[in-house]
């Protein structure tokens, strides 16, 4: 793995993004780690959930810690499309992405529920089909 991405389980918007990157990810460089399991603390200690809460964590096989638009550019990267995501990590469209992702990742239930239908959604494993469910 050359990349170990710490998401939200609980997010439906976070869970089919990853549900996808993991369809993508033919390769297998990427490990998806949720960060609502019951033991993710004792699995992550250097990783504090409430702050990987607040924006996306993702850590390269060396030990570097990434956040945010980084980690979405990494894994883009990784399966091939970063073009996708590429604009993003422009300088001057940095500081403006940087600023609109937090506030997305700060309101991601309220936005999944618009755009899904539902706030949250059971914690599960990214494999699992019915991941979305409430």
């Amino acid at each position: 793995m050359q990349l170990t991405v710490f998401y939200d389980g609980m997010c439906p918007l976070c869970v089919r993004e990853m549900q996808h990157l993991h369809r993508l990810d033919t390769q297998q460089r990427m490990q998806l780690v949720d960060i609502q399991t019951p033991d993710f603390q004792q699995q992550y200690p250097h990783i504090d959930p409430q702050e990987a809460s607040r924006i996306l964590h993702g850590q390269w096989q060396d030990g570097r810690i990434i956040k945010g638009l980084d980690v979405t550019h990494a894994t883009w990267t990784l399966v091939g499309k970063g073009y996708y995501t590429a604009a993003l990590r422009w300088p001057i469209v940095r500081w403006f992405a940087d600023r609109a992702y937090l506030l997305f990742a700060k309101h991601r239930y309220r936005i999944s529920a618009l755009l899904t239908g539902q706030a949250r959604c059971e914690r599960c494993d990214i494999g699992d089909k019915s991941c979305t469910k409430n």
